[in-house]
Parts: C-alpha cells; sequence; structure tokens
C-alpha cells in the first residue's frame, strides 16, 4: 500500500505521515460552539475530519478520535471581548444556557448522522471539564505566562518566542498597526479566565483562584485534548478559520505549559463560499442541512458534492452543482445496485484509489478512479466489491442504497413491455411511439441487461 501523506499547516508542506505510537493514531477536532445550528459551510470541515478518520482506519491505525463541544466560553469577539455566544444564544431562543446547549448538541450529531459521518470515540464539553483547564491556568501562572487584569487573567504571547507560528503572524505589524486598551499589554494576548462582570449574575460561571467567572475559548481545547490524548499527539483538526487565533493560542498555552506544539500534524478544511462570501452565523446568511432535505435533497448528495473538491480549496455553493451531482451519485448508486452480488476487490483499482487518498485525502483524483470503474469493462461483481472497499473512505452508504419503490400502473408496464418486444423486432417507430406515451404519463423507461425498468423522471 502506498505511504499516506498529509499536509501539515504548522510545517507547510506535506510529509509522511508516521504515528508516535506504532499502529495508534491521536486526533483531536475541534467541534462546534452550541448557540445555534451548523451550517453546510461547518459539516463541509466535519466531512473532511472524517474522511481523514476513515482514511486512517483503512490504513490499518487504530484511531482513538476526539471532539469537543464548546458550551462556554466562546466570546462573540476573537479578540476576548463581547458576550458569550452562550448566553446570547439564551437570550435569542429564550431557553437556558444549558437547555440550549444540549438542544444544539443533539442537532448537530442529527446532521452528522445524515451525512453518514462516523462520531468520536470521546465527546468532551467544555463544561465538564472546568477542573482540568483550571489546572492549565494555574499551571502557566506558576510558570509566569499570565497576568491579571480587571475583567480576566490573560495569556503574556510575548513571553513565547515563536508565538505566532502556526499562521506566520506578523508580530511586529500588528503591534505597530493596533489599539490595545490599557490593561491588555499586546494586542495578540488572550483571556485565559473571565471574572462573571461586577452585579450581573450569568448562567454559566465557576469559582475560581482568581474569582467567580469562566474560561476563555482557547484554554478548553488543550487542556481536553491534554487529558484525553496527552501533551502531544498525532492530528489536530479544525477549520481554516482557527489558525490565526484559537489553533495559534492552543499551541501557545501548551507550549508553555508542557513544552510540546500539541500536534505532530495540524490539518485545516477550507471554506464553504456562498455568493463569494463566507458563510457566517454571526450575518446569518447560513444554509442548513435540513434546507436541503426541505427541497427534496438527500443529504449524501452534498456530502458527495464535499467529495469533489479537495479540502485544502475553497468550495463555491449552488443550487445548479448540487443538482449535478445529485445526478452523479443517482447513478453510481443504480450502477451497485444492478451489478448485483458481490465478487472480488479489483486489485489494481484498489491500489490506484488509494494512492489517491493516501495523497493529502485527494478526493477528487480517487473519484475520478471510482468512475472509471464504473465504465469499466470488468466482471460486475467484481466491479461491486470494488466500489464497497471505495466506500469505507467516500462513506457514502452504496452498499444501503436501493431504489425507490414506485406503484407503477399496469397498463404503463405493459407499454414498457410492448415497447421492448417492438425494439427486439427492430420496429422503431413503433418503439418510440410507445416511449413517448410513457413519458407523456408522467414516467421514463430506462434499458437494463435485465430488461425495461419504469420509473418517476
Amino acid at each position: 500500500m502506498s505511504t499516506l501523506q498529509l499536509f501539515d499547516t504548522y510545517e507547510r508542506r506535506i510529509r509522511p505521515f508516521e504515528p508516535l505510537t506504532p499502529g495508534k493514531v491521536g486526533l483531536y477536532c475541534c467541534g462546534p460552539t452550541v448557540y445555534n445550528f451548523a451550517h453546510i459551510g461547518n459539516l463541509r470541515t466535519y466531512v473532511f475530519e472524517d474522511i481523514l478518520f476513515r482514511v486512517l482506519r483503512q490504513n490499518g491505525y487504530e484511531v482513538d478520535f476526539v471532539m469537543n463541544i464548546t458550551d462556554v466560553g466562546h466570546l462573540t469577539s476573537d479578540a476576548d471581548s463581547g458576550e458569550d455566544k452562550m448566553e446570547l444564544g439564551s437570550k435569542r431562543t429564550g431557553m437556558s444556557a444549558w437547555e440550549m446547549a444540549d438542544f444544539y448538541t443533539e442537532a448537530f450529531k442529527t446532521d452528522l448522522d445524515r451525512l453518514n459521518i462516523l462520531g468520536p470515540n470521546t465527546w468532551c464539553r467544555a463544561t465538564d471539564h472546568i477542573k482540568e483547564q483550571i489546572a492549565f491556568i494555574e499551571d502557566l501562572e506558576l510558570k509566569g505566562f499570565t497576568y491579571k487584569t480587571s475583567d480576566g487573567i490573560y495569556f503574556n504571547s510575548q513571553k513565547l518566542n515563536n508565538y505566532g507560528y502556526l499562521a506566520r503572524l506578523d508580530i511586529e505589524g500588528l503591534m505597530a498597526g493596533a489599539r490595545v486598551d490599557s490593561e491588555r499589554q499586546h494586542v495578540t494576548d488572550f483571556a485565559l479566565w473571565k471574572f462573571s462582570p461586577e452585579g450581573e449574575k450569568r448562567q454559566m460561571e465557576w469559582e475560581s483562584p482568581w474569582g467567580i467567572g469562566f474560561p476563555g475559548w482557547h484554554i478548553e481545547c488543550s487542556a481536553m485534548s491534554a487529558k484525553y490524548l496527552g501533551d502531544y499527539f498525532d492530528i489536530h483538526c479544525g477549520g481554516e478559520d482557527h489558525i490565526p487565533i484559537h489553533h495559534t493560542n492552543e499551541i501557545a498555552q501548551t507550549e508553555a505549559s508542557r513544552g510540546t506544539r500539541l500536534a505532530n500534524f495540524w490539518m485545516h478544511g477550507y471554506f464553504l463560499q456562498l455568493d463569494n462570501n463566507k458563510m457566517s452565523k454571526s450575518t446569518g446568511e447560513f444554509l442548513r442541512l435540513e434546507t436541503l432535505l426541505e427541497q427534496g435533497i438527500d443529504p449524501m448528495v452534498y456530502r458527495y458534492f464535499c467529495l469533489t473538491a479537495h479540502y485544502r480549496t475553497q468550495m463555491s455553493f449552488s443550487w445548479d452543482s448540487l443538482a449535478s451531482n445529485q445526478v452523479a451519485l443517482n447513478r453510481l448508486y443504480q450502477a451497485a445496485f444492478d451489478w448485483g452480488e458481490s465478487g472480488d476487490v479489483i486489485t489494481d483499482f484498489d491500489t490506484r484509489f488509494m494512492a489517491c487518498v493516501n495523497d493529502d485525502l485527494n478526493l477528487p483524483r480517487a473519484l475520478a478512479v471510482v468512475w472509471e470503474l464504473v465504465k469499466s469493462d470488468r466482471v460486475p461483481a467484481d466491479k461491486k466489491a470494488t466500489l464497497l472497499a471505495f466506500d469505507a473512505v467516500l462513506g457514502l452508504g452504496i452498499a444501503q442504497w436501493k431504489p425507490k419503490v414506485i406503484d407503477v400502473p399496469e397498463d404503463i408496464q405493459q407499454m414498457a413491455l410492448d415497447r421492448d418486444a417492438a425494439r427486439q423486432n427492430k420496429q422503431w417507430q413503433r418503439a418510440d411511439e410507445l416511449r413517448d406515451a410513457v413519458l407523456a404519463a408522467g414516467y421514463v423507461i430506462e434499458d437494463t441487461h435485465d430488461g425495461p425498468r419504469v420509473k418517476k423522471p
């Protein structure tokens, strides 16, 4: 089998993947902030991470997959100002912050199920790990990386020589061009613990050595990933928007406390564009998976759509492109169904497919191999076995698909049979007339090896 190679954002290059522990992989993916529904742009990142998880398993690795749920501490501004998104969402929905977190967490998991995204081994909620986050901050304080302001405990980013390396930040430029409030010492410093505003009772707040408050957004991932995967693990994933702030600050905290960059590989999925703009919950400009369902589009069509572009390229959404992918996926499903029983995997096709997915998850090239297989003259049963092997990575549910059963009137079925007989007798005009009559009745005839099949167009 070809060697798995992955792009590491930290080193800005594709390099061979070798697990830190032979045969085992620690994988951490940043989960949602559960103050609203996930939009399909968010879900594109989770499809990418699912493909990564599946490819790792196809390469024989035992994967310990951890995903967090952010249910506190993510403020409306990445610069540690504004209101906690959970408190703000509670006002919008009329639910308590705790009820809302449960509601949107379950909605997110439902979306993952609909997209056939495999769940992690471990779900970890920020509010269940306050103790670990406080302990992490205490360690940073002991090592001299923190300072206190009137609104919280902050990390002093300039005490690290290589702060911002992941994003290749221009620290001098940021310092020169930024306004910093009177208490925050540097523009790149960030909150580890925020104090509850005086005289205001928050729904989510805890006692700490520094006062009543709540953790910052970044500390949760450093603390929880360390708890479940250790101080240095194999792969950390997220969206491209995490690179300049969230993941940069996770690395800073962990370097200061544990002396590691947290993960050996940092991988990021890129945005889905809507009318050339990033999909965003803050502006309200986003589409949910539910929106697609309301339009009669199977979520698997959206999954297939995501596979047609490399995860490190931005992708534009349009209803026309989704429709063309729906046609392609239905053709794939129907072909596999028509091939009948499964036979033996075709080695040369399987080798080429794995070479594509092991080349930094190059799914567009892998799909080209899929369609080459479909159009090939190989034994149908072997083609099916090979496609099902591919689907362990693609995750399209090919084995489970069955054509929709429709109630075709007997007279329409008879016309299809009469047309088939006319064609066999080379009565082409009669065959065309029968085909047109069936079409006028709202059905189409599909010619197969087993005879004519009547279906809705």
